[in-house]
């Protein structure tokens, strides 16, 4: 009778157990079917520029492109100087884009290098609190540089972590 008994204890277990594993490996599967990284959404709107020559009125298109910006953008406000003197005049404003932070110069130096041979212009800023900050664009309005920030996440989707270093 306890021979009865153990066994079913155990095919109730074995049962038990396998709807169990089943029923993870279905959520499980769901799961990471239904999460797909975000795309950032790029908007073309086009606005029309009128200008009036002498002779007779014409009027030109284009097409201003707005990045969406839904993802938050990381941005951290701290001092720092320009591990070169002759970038401060072309670096100016209050909000730079930052993509790259490293603690050796070397590292930052190798990183602007690699940029440039990808068509960025970049400078390298020394923080106080001794990071070497790898910099493409500042802006004095906040939401223009945003709107890089939202422009280099679309173009160039390895540097999705790019972020606003806000000067003190």
């Amino acid at each position: 009778m306890k021979k009865l008994i153990l066994g079913i204890c155990l095919l109730s277990f074995l049962f038990v157990g396998c709807k169990t594993s089943q029923q993870l490996k279905r959520t499980n599967t769901a799961a990471t079917e239904s999460v797909k990284p975000d795309e950032p959404k790029v908007y073309s709107i086009p606005s029309t520029n009128y200008q009036e020559p002498a002779n007779n009125t014409q009027s030109q298109s284009s097409t201003k492109t707005y990045y969406d910006n839904s993802k938050p953008v990381r941005s951290q406000s701290e001092a720092f100087t320009f591990a070169q003197e002759g970038d401060a005049h072309n670096y100016q404003g209050s909000y730079f884009v930052i993509l790259g932070s490293f603690s050796s110069p070397d590292n930052a130096n190798r990183f602007k290098g690699t940029l440039s041979s990808q068509g960025f212009h970049s400078t390298v800023l020394h923080s106080a609190s001794g990071y070497y900050r790898v910099c493409v664009n500042s802006y004095a309005n906040e939401s223009e540089a945003r709107q890089r920030v939202g422009q280099i996440r679309t173009d160039y989707p390895k540097y999705s972590d790019v972020w606003l270093l806000i000067k003190k």
